[in-house]
């Protein structure tokens, strides 16, 4: 019989139950005939995105795709200024869904750079919540990833450093201490969600405790890939999965106390669906 240890707390964030919840009062309540779209997917969860989808929402690549008059649900990522204006030269209904922290974040990449500050972005460059941010950005600015991309950067007068939500609080400061080596005046922005860090926390708290983690989120979500970060860092071997199909019976051989940890993204059906299989293998 194995034993189950939840990380507390797992899945959907604030922000993600927020979305969600709009998209499927949207799909509810829309006029028939009226489709509900969004542009990307709406949070990073294919197993979440197929269920709304065959709901009837509409997942877009780019705002072109979007036909005029339209309902357009922001997702939680956020969208930058230019892509707002096309959809509102569309003349489409838009609920605008983004994340508070997304919001919070891309308000102060635009005050920071009209007032002058070099905006430097911790985090993923192909990722849609910096995408977002970066619209947001009046002059001149860069991507970072870690500390060695902070250490190519020329210096500037004045630095302003923003991350990315879903990042770690230690790789904030780390790079932060590289930048103010480069700037004379360096402004540095915590914008990384509580939810995010309370689930970093959580599968900390699973170290020495089980006898390994599964993991449980979509491969393009960020958070949940700092959460795998996390937990090897703290020595646990972990065995991340999108869905319980991908549960492998061998890794379970020898282990009786199974650590679970979910990313922001992942619904607690799923997160179920896998507790209820490991249950009875």
């Amino acid at each position: 019989m194995k034993e189950i240890v939840r990380a507390e707390p797992a899945g959907f964030c604030f922000g993600v139950k927020r979305a969600v919840a709009a998209i499927l009062e949207a799909l509810k309540t829309t006029e028939d005939g009226k489709a509900v779209w969004t542009i990307g997917m709406p949070i990073h969860n294919p197993q979440e995105v197929e269920r709304l989808t065959a709901m009837g929402l509409c997942v877009a690549s780019s705002a072109a795709e979007i036909p005029n008059g339209a309902l357009v649900l922001v997702r939680a990522h956020g969208e930058s200024r230019t892509v707002l204006k096309e959809l509102k030269d569309k003349n489409v209904q838009i609920v605008d869904m983004t994340c508070p922290f997304v919001k919070r974040a891309q308000n102060l990449a635009n005050s920071l750079s009209e007032a002058g500050y070099h905006v430097v972005l911790l985090g993923d460059r192909e990722h849609p919540e910096i995408r977002s941010i970066m619209g947001y950005i009046e002059g001149a600015s860069d991507v970072v990833a870690d500390v060695e991309d902070a250490q190519k950067l020329a210096k500037k007068p004045q630095m302003a450093l923003i991350s990315q939500t879903t990042q770690q609080e230690e790789l904030l400061a780390s790079v932060a201490a590289v930048l103010v080596l480069r700037a004379t005046e360096l402004h540095v922005c915590n914008t990384i969600c509580r939810a995010t860090v309370d689930r970093q926390e959580a599968v900390r708290r699973l170290a020495g405790k089980v006898d390994g983690m599964v993991l449980i989120g979509g491969r393009q979500s960020a958070n949940t890939g700092k959460l795998s970060d996390i937990a090897e860092e703290n020595g646990l071997d972990v065995l991340w999965i999108e869905t319980p199909s991908e549960l492998q019976e061998g890794w379970f051989a020898g282990r009786t106390k199974i650590g679970i940890a979910a990313g922001a993204s992942t619904p607690e059906w799923l997160i179920m669906e896998v507790c209820n299989k490991i249950a009875r293998m």
